[in-house]
């Protein structure tokens, strides 16, 4: 595939010339943006079992981290402050590492079937308070720490990018199986899968068991 090449006659490289394409905002868009949690924002927190953490490095690189756990896993600390275990992963820790370099980071809370989002900045602190932790445990399991983000912005977001990628229509799903397993994936990009297939299903298999073993 031959590499693409921007064309710099076309590049919006300050903040006139982007709002020159676009209309003014809707002073409601400005007027919603709070700096506490809300009752509302509070109740989606508590409602929701998934989301997204964007952060950044001091030198700008940045990463999005999903987050995922039993409905109310996020814990409302106060009206400005929340807290999100966080679970056992790959161990890259980039988000963490992220957070320690530069604590600002922007929320995306996910409720199943709503096409509306709550987004939450702030600023984020590593904890392992003992008793902060415990109340985050699943299973009998508590996390090793705890990202505590004070909250800076909150607002919520309308419906639709949702609506337009039908993200929770049935019908709309796609079939997991027309793309190689995670594990195939990582292998064919690194070192090679093998092309037994009896090896290459056992490896999957595998990780579904280190799933179930370390998921907590």
């Amino acid at each position: 595939m031959k590499g693409f090449r921007l064309n710099p006659e076309f590049v919006i490289a300050d903040e006139q010339s982007l709002r020159s394409l676009f209309e003014a905002t809707h002073a409601l868009a400005i007027l919603k943006c709070q700096d506490t949690l809300g009752e509302h924002a509070q109740d989606f927190i508590r409602r929701s079992p998934f989301l997204c953490i964007g952060t950044q490095n001091l030198d700008g690189k940045a990463d999005v981290s999903p987050r995922g756990d039993p409905v109310g896993f996020v814990k409302i600390l106060d009206e400005r402050t929340l807290a999100i275990p966080d679970r056992p992963g790959n161990n890259r820790l980039d988000t963490l590492i992220n957070i320690i370099a530069n604590p600002s980071v922007g929320l995306m809370f996910v409720i199943p079937g709503f096409d509306d989002t709550l987004r939450v900045n702030g600023r984020a602190t590593l904890v392992n308070d003992p008793d902060l932790l415990k109340r985050m445990s699943v299973n009998d399991r508590a996390p090793k720490l705890a990202i505590v983000v004070e909250v800076a912005e909150v607002f919520m977001h309308c419906a639709k990018a949702f609506r337009r990628s039908r993200l929770w229509s049935p019908d709309h799903f796609q079939n997991r199986t027309e793309m190689p397993s995670l594990i195939k994936i990582i292998l064919d990009e690194t070192t090679g899968a093998p092309s037994d297939k009896d090896e290459m299903r056992k490896m999957d298999d595998d990780l579904e068991e280190d799933y179930k073993r370390t998921l907590y």
